[in-house]
């Protein structure tokens, strides 16, 4: 993301191949911090990631003190994190009754908005929140979007790395090769790919793109068909450089907002792709398949339209929250801040500084190697990773103990299942 939380091209690739996670990620709580979240104090509960607790410590203020905006917008933040859609809208909606104007309630309601398909009463919220741009894209969409006509699509990777790809039709045409990546929210794809479709933007922008600028055009597609699963009417987006993109070249790129619409695993180990239609039979099905291999269900939190969260643990830090960043391009399997490699002692060599970007910004990142990177069952030892010393502040406001990359996944599947709003990672291939 850029400093003013638009989405742009430089944030969701350029990030992703190295460090894109780094600039989210905050440093490892120290000892007097754990002791102030312990004590009660919502915001240092929720800042720790102890979002079931300081969901309870904001309904108390509220309880005390029901004017309390923070506590109201927060606590409907809580509830928009587990996708529990009813109290989210309950506590958003109170918050902005008392505050029309705050930008980060609106946002967060509109984030609520489109997360259930609602996306006109996404407009006015966009509106309030600064981003025209958005609310001009979404009140172009007639009817329901994200149509799902299928059951299950198995899609084979056309290949593993710099990233995965694989094939789909746009609008009924030829195959094409579309990297996915949940550092990515929306569905996107290249100007020629969008000129073959007959796409024709509803809005548009210019953004900051590596080294100069490039244009993004917003518009609805559709049909956007992956194998056995085709979905219809889908907001989508596609922008026009001279710069080369540095996922490699690909069609497009396949992000979180479509993701969460179904049942979705990343089958590493199984080089393949799997799409299942979203019911609580499909879930169930998932999860049974995942405790017979060992696994079991971890949480999953959804920030910011399209950040992955989970709990995972780095060089025995325990039980905290990390980032997934599953798909795109990366070298690292995981990327932390300076302060939470130093704090844990790992590794680092200093000797052999990496010149990349991270969140638009230039910055020098290091090498590092934890005895441990743990995500449930899976984990990886002594494994490739980088700590970024100019780390920024937790974009969500909750500490990011590390966010995990491409490599780290290779050995297993991962499902993401948004109706529970489990995870789920196993070693080998999905069943």
């Amino acid at each position: 993301m850029a400093d003013d939380g638009a989405w742009d091209r430089r944030s969701l690739l350029r990030g992703a191949a190295v460090v894109a996670g780094a600039a989210a990620t905050a440093p490892l709580l120290g000892e007097a911090a754990t002791a102030h979240a312990d004590s009660g104090d919502a915001d240092a509960l929720f800042k720790a990631g102890k979002f079931e607790q300081a969901g309870r410590a904001y309904e108390e203020i509220l309880k005390n003190d029901p004017e309390n905006v923070h506590a109201a917008r927060q606590r409907g933040h809580v509830g928009l994190l587990g996708n529990e859609f009813a109290e989210a809208e309950k506590y958003l909606t109170m918050a902005l009754r008392l505050a029309p104007d705050d930008k980060d309630t609106n946002r967060f309601l509109a984030d609520c908005y489109i997360r259930q398909d609602k996306l006109s009463l996404s407009v006015p919220r966009w509106q309030a929140a600064g981003k025209e741009v958005f609310a001009t894209w979404f009140g172009a969409v007639r009817g329901e979007p994200y149509q799902i006509h299928g059951d299950i699509a198995r899609l084979p990777w056309q290949q593993t790395d710099p990233s995965p790809l694989v094939e789909a039709s746009v609008n009924g045409g030829p195959a094409k090769r579309f990297m996915f990546y949940t550092g990515a929210p929306w569905l996107g794809m290249s100007a020629d790919v969008a000129r073959e479709a007959g796409l024709s933007p509803v809005a548009e922008q210019q953004i900051d793109y590596l080294n100069g600028t490039a244009w993004q055009y917003f518009g609805v597609l559709d049909s956007f068909k992956l194998g056995g699963i085709e979905l219809r009417n889908i907001p989508v987006q596609w922008s026009e450089s001279d710069q080369a993109s540095p996922g490699g070249p690909n069609d497009g790129i396949i992000g979180t907002w479509v993701f969460y619409h179904l049942l979705t695993t990343f089958d590493y180990a199984g080089r393949s792709l799997i799409l299942r239609r979203r019911t609580p039979t499909t879930a169930g099905r998932a999860r049974a398949n995942a405790e017979r291999a060992g696994a079991k269900p971890l949480p999953l939190w959804l920030a910011r339209e399209h950040m992955l969260h989970s709990r995972g643990s780095v060089a025995g830090s325990g039980p905290r929250v990390v980032g997934l960043s599953i798909g795109g391009t990366s070298e690292s399997a995981a990327v932390m801040s300076g302060e939470t490699a130093k704090r844990l002692r790992i590794r680092t060599d200093h000797d052999r500084p990496l010149e990349t970007f991270a969140h638009s910004h230039p910055t020098v990142a290091y090498p590092c190697y934890p005895k441990e990177i743990r995500l449930g069952v899976a984990a990886a030892q002594e494994v490739y990773c980088v700590a970024n010393p100019n780390q920024s502040p937790a974009r969500n406001g909750f500490d990011v103990l590390a966010s995990f990359f491409h490599p780290f996944y290779k050995p297993y599947n991962i499902t993401l299942d948004f109706t529970d709003m489990n995870l789920y990672i196993a070693r080998g291939k999905a069943t």
